[in-house]
Protein backbone atom coordinates (compact mmCIF):
# COMPACT_ATOMS: atom_id res chain seq x y z
CA UNK A 1 0.00 0.00 0.00
CA UNK A 2 1.82 2.77 -1.39
CA UNK A 3 -0.47 5.46 0.03
CA UNK A 4 -1.01 4.44 3.29
CA UNK A 5 3.06 4.30 3.72
CA UNK A 6 3.60 7.62 2.46
CA UNK A 7 1.04 8.81 5.06
CA UNK A 8 2.35 6.98 7.69
CA UNK A 9 5.86 8.45 6.66
CA UNK A 10 4.04 11.99 7.29
CA UNK A 11 2.77 11.38 10.67
CA UNK A 12 5.63 10.07 11.95
CA UNK A 13 7.51 13.51 10.96
CA UNK A 14 4.52 15.47 12.61
CA UNK A 15 4.72 13.51 15.79
CA UNK A 16 8.44 13.60 15.84
CA UNK A 17 8.36 17.39 15.16
CA UNK A 18 5.79 17.59 18.24
CA UNK A 19 8.16 15.88 20.50
CA UNK A 20 10.98 18.14 19.44
CA UNK A 21 9.50 21.06 20.26
CA UNK A 22 8.66 19.65 23.79
CA UNK A 23 11.45 18.30 24.51
CA UNK A 24 13.10 22.27 23.29
CA UNK A 25 10.64 23.44 26.26
CA UNK A 26 11.37 21.07 28.74
CA UNK A 27 15.46 21.43 28.66
CA UNK A 28 14.81 25.85 28.48
CA UNK A 29 13.26 25.42 31.84
CA UNK A 30 11.07 27.71 33.39
CA UNK A 31 13.75 30.43 34.48
CA UNK A 32 14.60 30.45 30.94
CA UNK A 33 10.81 30.61 29.36
CA UNK A 34 10.66 33.73 31.97
CA UNK A 35 13.27 35.53 30.97
CA UNK A 36 12.73 34.99 27.28
CA UNK A 37 8.71 36.20 28.32
CA UNK A 38 10.39 38.94 30.26
CA UNK A 39 12.50 40.13 27.00
CA UNK A 40 9.56 39.85 24.63
CA UNK A 41 7.11 42.35 26.53
CA UNK A 42 9.90 44.40 26.93
CA UNK A 43 10.84 44.51 23.49
CA UNK A 44 7.48 44.99 22.42
CA UNK A 45 6.72 48.15 24.87
CA UNK A 46 9.72 49.89 23.58
CA UNK A 47 9.09 49.52 19.92
CA UNK A 48 5.67 50.47 21.10
CA UNK A 49 6.96 53.30 22.35
CA UNK A 50 9.10 54.81 19.78
CA UNK A 51 5.79 54.14 17.13
CA UNK A 52 3.92 56.06 19.26
CA UNK A 53 6.61 58.97 19.52
CA UNK A 54 7.45 59.10 16.24
CA UNK A 55 3.59 59.23 14.82
CA UNK A 56 2.76 62.04 17.49
CA UNK A 57 2.67 65.39 15.96
CA UNK A 58 5.06 67.81 16.53
CA UNK A 59 4.17 70.17 19.59
CA UNK A 60 4.52 74.56 20.08
CA UNK A 61 3.50 76.68 22.33
CA UNK A 62 -0.08 77.84 21.96
CA UNK A 63 -0.17 80.43 24.99
CA UNK A 64 2.13 80.92 27.75
CA UNK A 65 1.54 82.57 31.18
CA UNK A 66 -2.72 82.01 31.01
CA UNK A 67 -4.57 82.40 33.78
CA UNK A 68 -6.58 79.80 35.11
CA UNK A 69 -9.92 81.00 33.79
CA UNK A 70 -8.07 81.28 30.20
CA UNK A 71 -6.63 78.30 30.88
CA UNK A 72 -10.29 76.56 31.48
CA UNK A 73 -11.20 78.38 28.72
CA UNK A 74 -8.95 77.51 26.02
CA UNK A 75 -8.71 74.38 27.01
CA UNK A 76 -12.63 73.70 26.39
CA UNK A 77 -12.40 75.20 23.13
CA UNK A 78 -9.68 72.55 22.06
CA UNK A 79 -11.88 69.54 23.37
CA UNK A 80 -14.95 70.85 21.35
CA UNK A 81 -12.67 70.48 18.40
CA UNK A 82 -10.85 67.67 18.92
CA UNK A 83 -7.10 68.74 18.99
CA UNK A 84 -5.01 66.72 20.62
CA UNK A 85 -2.62 69.16 23.44
CA UNK A 86 -0.80 69.38 26.69
CA UNK A 87 -0.13 71.98 29.23
CA UNK A 88 2.52 72.32 31.75
CA UNK A 89 2.80 74.12 35.02
CA UNK A 90 1.05 73.38 38.28
CA UNK A 91 -1.96 75.15 37.14
CA UNK A 92 -1.96 74.78 33.31
CA UNK A 93 -0.61 78.28 32.44
CA UNK A 94 1.27 77.19 29.55
CA UNK A 95 -1.03 75.19 26.39
CA UNK A 96 1.00 72.99 23.64
CA UNK A 97 -0.78 72.38 20.58
CA UNK A 98 0.56 70.60 17.13
CA UNK A 99 2.85 72.99 15.62
CA UNK A 100 1.21 73.00 12.44
CA UNK A 101 -2.15 74.12 13.72
CA UNK A 102 -0.57 77.19 16.06
CA UNK A 103 -1.43 80.11 13.79
CA UNK A 104 -5.20 79.23 12.81
CA UNK A 105 -5.90 78.57 16.71
CA UNK A 106 -4.73 81.43 17.52
CA UNK A 107 -6.19 83.62 15.33
CA UNK A 108 -9.70 81.42 15.63
CA UNK A 109 -9.72 81.93 19.05
CA UNK A 110 -8.74 85.56 19.09
CA UNK A 111 -12.04 86.13 16.99
CA UNK A 112 -13.92 84.31 20.31
CA UNK A 113 -11.79 86.79 22.77
CA UNK A 114 -9.08 84.20 24.10
CA UNK A 115 -7.30 84.34 26.29
CA UNK A 116 -8.83 87.45 28.18
CA UNK A 117 -5.59 87.99 29.87
CA UNK A 118 -7.32 90.31 32.14
CA UNK A 119 -6.62 89.95 35.57
CA UNK A 120 -9.03 90.37 38.45
CA UNK A 121 -11.64 92.81 38.16
CA UNK A 122 -14.56 94.16 40.43
CA UNK A 123 -15.43 90.59 40.66
CA UNK A 124 -12.86 89.94 43.37
CA UNK A 125 -15.63 90.95 46.06
CA UNK A 126 -18.09 88.24 44.50
CA UNK A 127 -15.95 86.05 46.55
CA UNK A 128 -14.71 86.09 50.15
CA UNK A 129 -16.60 87.48 53.28
CA UNK A 130 -16.89 90.89 53.88
CA UNK A 131 -17.75 91.12 57.45
CA UNK A 132 -14.44 88.98 58.27
CA UNK A 133 -11.98 91.44 55.94
CA UNK A 134 -9.71 93.92 57.47
CA UNK A 135 -9.95 97.24 56.07
CA UNK A 136 -6.63 96.49 54.52
CA UNK A 137 -7.38 93.81 52.55
CA UNK A 138 -10.44 95.80 51.87
CA UNK A 139 -8.19 98.18 50.39
CA UNK A 140 -5.78 95.90 48.49
CA UNK A 141 -8.61 94.17 46.80
CA UNK A 142 -10.35 97.27 45.89
CA UNK A 143 -7.03 98.83 44.11
CA UNK A 144 -6.26 95.29 42.12
CA UNK A 145 -9.65 95.52 41.34
CA UNK A 146 -9.43 99.01 39.57
CA UNK A 147 -6.12 98.20 38.23
CA UNK A 148 -7.33 95.23 36.44
CA UNK A 149 -10.88 97.46 34.99
CA UNK A 150 -8.48 100.05 34.06
CA UNK A 151 -6.28 97.40 32.17
CA UNK A 152 -9.20 95.78 30.50
CA UNK A 153 -10.71 98.94 28.89
CA UNK A 154 -7.15 99.93 27.92
CA UNK A 155 -7.22 96.71 25.78
CA UNK A 156 -9.98 97.28 24.17
CA UNK A 157 -8.01 99.90 21.93
CA UNK A 158 -7.34 98.50 18.62
CA UNK A 159 -3.44 98.57 18.52
CA UNK A 160 -2.90 97.52 22.25
CA UNK A 161 -2.74 93.66 22.25
CA UNK A 162 -2.12 93.77 26.21
CA UNK A 163 -1.70 96.23 29.57
CA UNK A 164 -0.84 96.24 32.91
CA UNK A 165 -1.81 98.93 35.47
CA UNK A 166 0.11 100.14 37.96
CA UNK A 167 -1.59 102.76 40.37
CA UNK A 168 -0.05 104.82 43.21
CA UNK A 169 -2.82 106.51 45.31
CA UNK A 170 -1.53 107.92 48.45
CA UNK A 171 -3.11 107.06 51.88
CA UNK A 172 -5.87 109.80 53.41
CA UNK A 173 -4.68 110.67 56.79
CA UNK A 174 -6.86 112.66 59.39
CA UNK A 175 -6.65 117.18 59.35
CA UNK A 176 -3.64 116.37 56.55
CA UNK A 177 -3.43 119.58 54.96
CA UNK A 178 -0.96 118.64 51.98
CA UNK A 179 -1.65 115.40 50.26
CA UNK A 180 0.33 113.79 47.25
CA UNK A 181 -1.00 113.72 44.00
CA UNK A 182 -2.18 110.33 42.77
CA UNK A 183 0.16 108.80 39.57
CA UNK A 184 0.19 105.55 37.42
CA UNK A 185 2.20 103.55 35.75
CA UNK A 186 0.78 102.05 32.25
CA UNK A 187 3.21 98.93 30.25
CA UNK A 188 1.48 98.17 27.06
CA UNK A 189 2.11 95.10 24.35
CA UNK A 190 1.50 97.16 21.23
CA UNK A 191 0.65 95.78 17.37
CA UNK A 192 2.32 98.86 15.69
CA UNK A 193 2.89 102.00 17.21
CA UNK A 194 0.41 104.07 18.37
CA UNK A 195 -0.68 107.37 17.63
CA UNK A 196 -0.14 110.68 19.97
CA UNK A 197 -3.92 110.93 19.92
CA UNK A 198 -4.16 107.52 21.82
CA UNK A 199 -1.92 108.29 24.00
CA UNK A 200 -3.03 110.91 24.72
CA UNK A 201 -6.38 109.19 25.03
CA UNK A 202 -5.01 106.65 27.63
CA UNK A 203 -3.72 108.98 29.47
CA UNK A 204 -6.99 110.94 30.11
CA UNK A 205 -8.91 107.60 30.44
CA UNK A 206 -6.98 106.44 33.63
CA UNK A 207 -6.57 109.75 35.12
CA UNK A 208 -10.97 110.05 34.43
CA UNK A 209 -11.18 106.73 36.26
CA UNK A 210 -9.18 107.36 39.03
CA UNK A 211 -10.18 110.10 41.79
CA UNK A 212 -7.27 113.22 42.13
CA UNK A 213 -5.71 111.97 39.24
CA UNK A 214 -3.98 114.06 36.31
CA UNK A 215 -3.25 112.93 32.99
CA UNK A 216 0.29 114.74 33.44
CA UNK A 217 1.01 112.15 36.17
CA UNK A 218 0.52 109.10 34.39
CA UNK A 219 3.80 107.01 32.70
CA UNK A 220 3.35 105.02 29.52
CA UNK A 221 5.64 102.57 28.37
CA UNK A 222 5.48 100.13 25.30
CA UNK A 223 7.09 96.12 25.67
CA UNK A 224 10.35 97.67 23.97
CA UNK A 225 10.90 99.86 26.68
CA UNK A 226 10.05 102.74 24.44
CA UNK A 227 8.57 106.12 27.06
CA UNK A 228 5.44 107.01 25.23
CA UNK A 229 4.55 109.60 28.20
CA UNK A 230 6.62 110.85 30.76
CA UNK A 231 4.59 111.53 34.16
CA UNK A 232 7.58 112.66 36.04
CA UNK A 233 7.89 116.60 34.81
CA UNK A 234 5.04 117.52 35.58
CA UNK A 235 2.51 120.39 34.39
CA UNK A 236 4.99 122.95 33.62
CA UNK A 237 6.13 120.68 30.99
CA UNK A 238 2.86 119.39 29.58
CA UNK A 239 3.12 122.72 26.89
CA UNK A 240 6.62 122.12 25.59
CA UNK A 241 5.27 118.28 25.26
CA UNK A 242 2.36 118.78 23.19
CA UNK A 243 4.33 121.76 21.19
CA UNK A 244 7.24 118.55 20.54
CA UNK A 245 4.10 116.10 19.67
CA UNK A 246 2.40 118.64 17.30
CA UNK A 247 6.32 119.19 15.91
CA UNK A 248 6.37 115.22 15.23
CA UNK A 249 3.06 115.16 13.67
CA UNK A 250 3.91 117.88 11.53
CA UNK A 251 7.04 116.30 10.26
CA UNK A 252 5.93 112.63 9.54
CA UNK A 253 2.28 114.08 7.93
CA UNK A 254 4.25 116.15 5.53
CA UNK A 255 7.27 113.80 5.41
CA UNK A 256 4.50 110.62 4.05
CA UNK A 257 2.71 113.46 1.25
CA UNK A 258 6.08 113.46 0.03
CA UNK A 259 7.01 109.61 -0.08
CA UNK A 260 3.65 108.90 -1.16
CA UNK A 261 4.38 111.41 -4.34
CA UNK A 262 7.88 110.20 -5.16
CA UNK A 263 7.15 107.10 -5.24
CA UNK A 264 4.93 107.59 -7.78
CA UNK A 265 7.49 108.94 -9.98
CA UNK A 266 11.07 107.20 -8.90
CA UNK A 267 9.67 103.88 -7.80
CA UNK A 268 8.62 102.77 -4.47
CA UNK A 269 11.77 102.66 -1.85
CA UNK A 270 14.20 104.24 -4.06
CA UNK A 271 13.75 107.74 -2.31
CA UNK A 272 14.65 109.11 1.52
CA UNK A 273 12.40 112.55 2.68
CA UNK A 274 13.41 114.10 5.82
CA UNK A 275 11.89 117.06 6.75
CA UNK A 276 12.50 119.76 10.00
CA UNK A 277 9.52 122.02 10.66
CA UNK A 278 10.65 125.11 13.08
CA UNK A 279 7.72 126.09 15.34
CA UNK A 280 7.45 129.16 17.27
CA UNK A 281 6.20 128.32 20.64
CA UNK A 282 5.20 132.02 21.62
CA UNK A 283 2.06 132.72 22.65
CA UNK A 284 1.49 136.62 21.35
CA UNK A 285 -1.75 138.54 22.49
CA UNK A 286 -2.30 141.93 21.06
CA UNK A 287 -4.80 144.58 21.39
CA UNK A 288 -5.22 147.98 18.99
CA UNK A 289 -7.81 150.97 19.46
CA UNK A 290 -8.57 153.05 16.13
CA UNK A 291 -10.00 156.35 16.48
CA UNK A 292 -11.71 157.76 13.01
CA UNK A 293 -12.54 162.21 13.44
CA UNK A 294 -13.72 162.02 9.82
CA UNK A 295 -16.63 159.89 10.83
CA UNK A 296 -19.09 161.76 13.34
CA UNK A 297 -22.20 160.45 15.06
CA UNK A 298 -24.73 162.23 16.86
CA UNK A 299 -24.56 161.01 20.38
CA UNK A 300 -27.17 163.13 21.98
CA UNK A 301 -28.78 166.54 21.43
CA UNK A 302 -30.11 169.00 24.22
CA UNK A 303 -32.50 172.07 23.32
CA UNK A 304 -33.41 174.66 25.94
CA UNK A 305 -36.07 178.02 25.87
CA UNK A 306 -36.68 180.56 28.34
CA UNK A 307 -39.03 183.42 27.95
CA UNK A 308 -39.93 186.04 30.62
CA UNK A 309 -42.08 189.15 30.80
CA UNK A 310 -41.37 192.43 33.14
CA UNK A 311 -44.44 194.82 33.93
CA UNK A 312 -45.13 198.52 35.74
CA UNK A 313 -46.52 199.79 39.54
CA UNK A 314 -50.28 199.03 38.56
CA UNK A 315 -51.76 197.72 41.40
CA UNK A 316 -49.39 197.93 44.28
CA UNK A 317 -50.60 197.65 47.63
CA UNK A 318 -49.23 200.70 49.71
CA UNK A 319 -50.27 202.57 53.46
CA UNK A 320 -52.16 204.81 51.33
CA UNK A 321 -54.15 203.05 49.68
CA UNK A 322 -55.66 200.75 52.55
CA UNK A 323 -56.14 204.30 54.58
CA UNK A 324 -60.30 204.88 55.18
CA UNK A 325 -61.43 207.70 52.56
CA UNK A 326 -58.54 207.17 50.50
CA UNK A 327 -59.19 207.51 46.69
CA UNK A 328 -58.28 205.01 43.81
CA UNK A 329 -55.59 206.48 42.50
CA UNK A 330 -56.19 207.78 38.75
CA UNK A 331 -54.77 204.90 35.86
CA UNK A 332 -52.04 205.54 34.45
CA UNK A 333 -49.61 203.93 31.62
CA UNK A 334 -47.77 201.17 32.65
CA UNK A 335 -44.34 199.70 30.66
CA UNK A 336 -43.64 195.95 30.22
CA UNK A 337 -40.33 193.85 28.86
CA UNK A 338 -39.76 190.93 27.36
CA UNK A 339 -37.03 188.48 27.33
CA UNK A 340 -36.69 185.22 24.88
CA UNK A 341 -33.58 182.68 25.68
CA UNK A 342 -33.04 179.37 23.66
CA UNK A 343 -29.99 177.13 24.49
CA UNK A 344 -29.53 173.99 21.67
CA UNK A 345 -26.21 171.37 23.17
CA UNK A 346 -25.07 168.64 20.86
CA UNK A 347 -22.69 166.05 21.31
CA UNK A 348 -20.81 164.09 18.77
CA UNK A 349 -18.89 160.70 19.43
CA UNK A 350 -15.89 159.78 17.16
CA UNK A 351 -15.60 156.48 15.80
CA UNK A 352 -13.64 153.87 17.58
CA UNK A 353 -12.40 150.43 16.44
CA UNK A 354 -10.94 147.90 19.29
CA UNK A 355 -9.03 144.85 18.22
CA UNK A 356 -7.46 142.35 20.43
CA UNK A 357 -5.84 139.41 18.88
CA UNK A 358 -4.34 136.12 19.63
CA UNK A 359 -1.46 134.47 18.58
CA UNK A 360 -1.42 130.35 20.23
CA UNK A 361 2.13 129.10 20.39
CA UNK A 362 2.90 126.34 17.39
CA UNK A 363 2.43 127.79 14.43
CA UNK A 364 5.14 126.79 11.64
CA UNK A 365 7.72 129.28 11.47
CA UNK A 366 10.11 127.58 9.14
CA UNK A 367 10.06 123.88 7.05
CA UNK A 368 13.06 122.61 5.52
CA UNK A 369 12.87 119.43 3.18
CA UNK A 370 15.56 117.28 1.96
CA UNK A 371 15.03 114.74 -0.50
CA UNK A 372 17.31 111.89 -2.07
CA UNK A 373 16.14 109.99 -4.71
CA UNK A 374 18.05 107.08 -6.36
CA UNK A 375 18.74 107.14 -10.50
CA UNK A 376 17.73 104.94 -13.52
CA UNK A 377 19.15 101.13 -13.98
CA UNK A 378 19.28 100.21 -17.45
CA UNK A 379 20.37 96.92 -18.31
CA UNK A 380 24.27 97.21 -19.83
CA UNK A 381 26.02 95.08 -22.53
CA UNK A 382 26.82 92.65 -20.44
CA UNK A 383 23.48 92.18 -18.69
CA UNK A 384 23.94 93.54 -15.44
CA UNK A 385 21.80 96.63 -14.24
CA UNK A 386 23.92 99.89 -15.13
CA UNK A 387 23.49 103.19 -13.42
CA UNK A 388 22.31 105.57 -14.51
CA UNK A 389 21.17 109.84 -13.21
CA UNK A 390 18.10 111.19 -13.75
CA UNK A 391 17.77 114.43 -15.81
CA UNK A 392 17.99 117.81 -14.08
CA UNK A 393 14.47 118.38 -15.78
CA UNK A 394 13.21 116.05 -14.08
CA UNK A 395 14.65 116.53 -10.98
CA UNK A 396 13.66 120.07 -10.96
CA UNK A 397 9.80 119.12 -11.76
CA UNK A 398 10.03 116.82 -8.74
CA UNK A 399 11.58 119.81 -6.71
CA UNK A 400 8.40 121.85 -7.69
CA UNK A 401 5.57 118.74 -6.91
CA UNK A 402 7.71 118.64 -3.04
CA UNK A 403 7.14 122.69 -2.82
CA UNK A 404 3.46 122.01 -3.72
CA UNK A 405 2.78 119.12 -1.31
CA UNK A 406 4.35 120.88 1.26
CA UNK A 407 2.61 124.52 1.15
CA UNK A 408 6.38 126.08 0.45
CA UNK A 409 6.56 129.89 1.53
CA UNK A 410 9.27 131.50 0.15
CA UNK A 411 8.77 134.71 2.65
CA UNK A 412 8.96 132.20 5.61
CA UNK A 413 12.23 130.99 4.68
CA UNK A 414 11.46 127.19 3.46
CA UNK A 415 14.27 125.47 1.97
CA UNK A 416 13.42 122.23 -0.15
CA UNK A 417 16.26 120.55 -1.56
CA UNK A 418 15.89 117.66 -4.12
CA UNK A 419 19.57 115.69 -4.73
CA UNK A 420 19.65 112.43 -7.29
CA UNK A 421 22.61 110.17 -5.81
CA UNK A 422 23.39 106.47 -6.18
CA UNK A 423 22.03 104.59 -3.16
CA UNK A 424 24.34 101.84 -1.73
CA UNK A 425 22.10 98.94 -1.71
CA UNK A 426 21.14 97.57 -5.27
CA UNK A 427 17.38 97.84 -6.32
CA UNK A 428 15.45 95.06 -4.73
CA UNK A 429 13.89 92.44 -6.31
CA UNK A 430 10.12 92.78 -7.44
CA UNK A 431 9.30 88.66 -6.35
CA UNK A 432 9.55 86.71 -3.84
CA UNK A 433 11.96 83.82 -4.63
CA UNK A 434 11.20 80.72 -2.40
CA UNK A 435 13.98 79.15 -0.68
CA UNK A 436 14.71 75.84 -1.62
CA UNK A 437 15.32 72.83 -0.46
CA UNK A 438 19.18 72.63 -0.21
CA UNK A 439 19.21 76.29 1.54
CA UNK A 440 16.67 75.14 4.09
CA UNK A 441 18.56 72.31 4.99
CA UNK A 442 21.19 74.66 4.92
CA UNK A 443 19.52 76.90 7.41
CA UNK A 444 17.42 74.87 9.63
CA UNK A 445 15.20 76.43 12.40
CA UNK A 446 15.41 75.51 15.85
CA UNK A 447 12.23 73.36 16.20
CA UNK A 448 13.80 71.32 13.08
CA UNK A 449 17.15 70.94 14.52
CA UNK A 450 15.54 69.73 17.64
CA UNK A 451 13.55 67.48 16.06
CA UNK A 452 16.74 66.16 14.30
CA UNK A 453 18.15 65.57 17.57
CA UNK A 454 15.01 64.02 18.81
CA UNK A 455 14.89 61.14 15.63
CA UNK A 456 19.00 60.57 16.22
CA UNK A 457 18.29 59.60 19.65
CA UNK A 458 15.45 57.32 18.93
CA UNK A 459 17.64 55.66 15.95
CA UNK A 460 20.70 55.29 18.02
CA UNK A 461 18.23 53.61 21.22
CA UNK A 462 16.51 51.16 18.57
CA UNK A 463 19.95 50.26 16.69
CA UNK A 464 21.25 49.40 20.72
CA UNK A 465 18.41 47.53 21.37
CA UNK A 466 18.56 45.41 18.10
CA UNK A 467 22.43 44.69 18.60
CA UNK A 468 22.76 44.22 22.37
CA UNK A 469 18.96 42.18 22.86
CA UNK A 470 17.11 41.52 19.96
CA UNK A 471 20.26 39.42 18.01
CA UNK A 472 21.89 37.41 21.03
CA UNK A 473 18.50 36.18 21.73
CA UNK A 474 17.60 34.97 18.25
CA UNK A 475 21.48 33.66 17.96
CA UNK A 476 21.06 31.25 21.56
CA UNK A 477 17.78 30.37 19.99
CA UNK A 478 18.95 29.11 16.76
CA UNK A 479 22.61 27.74 18.12
CA UNK A 480 20.11 25.99 20.62
CA UNK A 481 20.31 22.10 20.49
CA UNK A 482 17.88 20.17 18.15
CA UNK A 483 16.49 16.90 19.95
CA UNK A 484 16.81 14.05 17.80
CA UNK A 485 14.91 10.83 17.74
CA UNK A 486 16.62 7.42 16.96
CA UNK A 487 14.53 4.79 15.05
CA UNK A 488 15.51 1.36 15.58
CA UNK A 489 16.98 -0.07 11.83
CA UNK A 490 17.82 1.19 9.25
CA UNK A 491 14.90 4.08 9.14
CA UNK A 492 16.05 5.26 12.46
CA UNK A 493 19.58 5.67 10.95
CA UNK A 494 18.08 7.48 8.18
CA UNK A 495 16.09 9.94 10.20
CA UNK A 496 18.82 10.41 12.61
CA UNK A 497 21.06 11.19 9.38
CA UNK A 498 18.81 13.47 8.10
CA UNK A 499 18.17 15.97 11.42
CA UNK A 500 21.76 15.62 12.14
CA UNK A 501 21.97 17.39 8.46
CA UNK A 502 19.52 19.95 8.74
CA UNK A 503 20.90 20.79 12.31
CA UNK A 504 24.22 21.17 11.15
CA UNK A 505 22.96 23.38 8.34
CA UNK A 506 21.11 25.61 11.06
CA UNK A 507 23.68 26.22 13.05
CA UNK A 508 25.17 27.91 9.83
CA UNK A 509 23.76 31.55 10.23
CA UNK A 510 25.83 33.47 7.41
CA UNK A 511 23.12 35.69 5.25
CA UNK A 512 25.25 35.62 1.79
CA UNK A 513 24.47 31.82 1.87
CA UNK A 514 20.99 31.47 2.82
CA UNK A 515 19.63 30.86 -0.90
CA UNK A 516 21.98 27.81 -0.35
CA UNK A 517 21.17 26.50 2.73
CA UNK A 518 17.82 26.71 1.78
CA UNK A 519 17.99 24.18 -1.23
CA UNK A 520 20.08 22.26 0.49
CA UNK A 521 18.33 21.73 3.26
CA UNK A 522 14.96 20.81 1.21
CA UNK A 523 17.01 18.11 -1.34
CA UNK A 524 18.18 16.83 1.95
CA UNK A 525 14.75 16.31 3.30
CA UNK A 526 13.24 15.30 -0.19
CA UNK A 527 15.65 12.48 -0.16
CA UNK A 528 15.38 11.68 3.62
CA UNK A 529 11.73 11.43 2.77
CA UNK A 530 12.21 8.91 -0.59
CA UNK A 531 14.58 6.74 2.02
CA UNK A 532 11.72 6.68 4.65
CA UNK A 533 9.26 5.55 1.89
CA UNK A 534 11.51 3.02 0.66
CA UNK A 535 12.33 1.58 4.16
CA UNK A 536 8.76 1.38 4.76
CA UNK A 537 8.08 -0.25 1.45
CA UNK A 538 10.77 -2.79 2.56
CA UNK A 539 9.82 -3.94 5.85
CA UNK A 540 6.02 -2.75 6.60
CA UNK A 541 5.77 -5.13 9.30
CA UNK A 542 8.91 -3.20 10.97
CA UNK A 543 7.10 0.25 10.51
CA UNK A 544 3.75 -0.87 12.26
CA UNK A 545 5.57 -2.01 15.21
CA UNK A 546 7.42 1.19 15.54
CA UNK A 547 4.99 3.07 15.49
CA UNK A 548 2.95 1.15 17.88
CA UNK A 549 5.68 1.88 20.53
CA UNK A 550 5.86 4.98 20.08
CA UNK A 551 1.94 5.49 20.72
CA UNK A 552 2.31 3.20 23.59
CA UNK A 553 5.18 5.58 24.79
CA UNK A 554 2.94 8.70 24.56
Amino acid sequence: MPGGAFGAAICLAGVQRVKSVLELVTKLGPARLAAMAAVTLTLVGFFAFVILRMSRPDMGVLFADLSMQDSAAVIRDLDARGITYETKGDAGQTIMAPRADLARLRMDLAGKGLPVQGGVGYEIFDKGDAFSSTSFVQNVNHLRALEGELARSIRAIGRVQAARVHLVLPERRLFERDRDAPSAAIVLKLVGDLDTSQVRAIRHLAASAVEGLKPERVSIVDERGRLLADGARGAEAEGVIGYEEKQTGIERRLRSQIEEIVAGIVGQGRARVQVSADLDVNRIESRSETFDPESRVVRSSQTRSENSLTGGAEGQVSVGNELPGAGQPAAQPSQKDTAQKNEETTNYEISRVTKTEVIEGGRVKRLSVAVLVDGVYVPGADGKAAYQPRPAAEIERISALVRTAIGFDKTRGDQVEVVNLRFAEAPAAPDFVEPSLVQSLLSPSKEDVMRWVELAVLSALTLLVLMAVVRPLLKRVLESETPTVMLAGPAGMALAGGEVAVAAIAEQGHAAKFLEHAKLNGKIQAETVERVVDMVRANPSETAEVLRNWIHDN
